[in-house]
């Protein structure tokens, strides 16, 4: 299962990260990928003043709008669930 993380910490919050919450949780839905993909909200992810950060599982990113997270998320979120977790070293996917 993919995780997308929103930080919702005070400058996030102010920046419209509750909206990109609401908006992602939509995508999900529209995009078939509620059982394959966790939504969480994260307290700061210390990169405040860069805009709105989120991740993909470990992956950190920042969008500078609502619909900058949405585009990005449209492009990079149905990509991870296809591809699964990334292979360890030495192991299997």
């Amino acid at each position: 299962m993919v995780t997308v993380t929103v930080c919702v910490g005070s400058s996030c919050h102010l920046k419209g990260a509750r909206e990109v919450i609401v908006r992602f949780n939509g995508l999900l839905e529209e995009l078939g990928l509620a059982d394959k993909v966790a939504l969480k909200g994260s307290f700061c992810m210390e990169r405040c003043g860069e805009g709105v950060n989120w991740q993909i599982d470990d992956e950190p990113l920042t969008s500078g709008s609502v619909d900058e997270a949405i585009a990005t998320f449209r492009e990079r979120v149905p990509a991870a669930v296809t591809e699964g977790p990334a292979a360890e070293p030495g192991g299997t996917p």
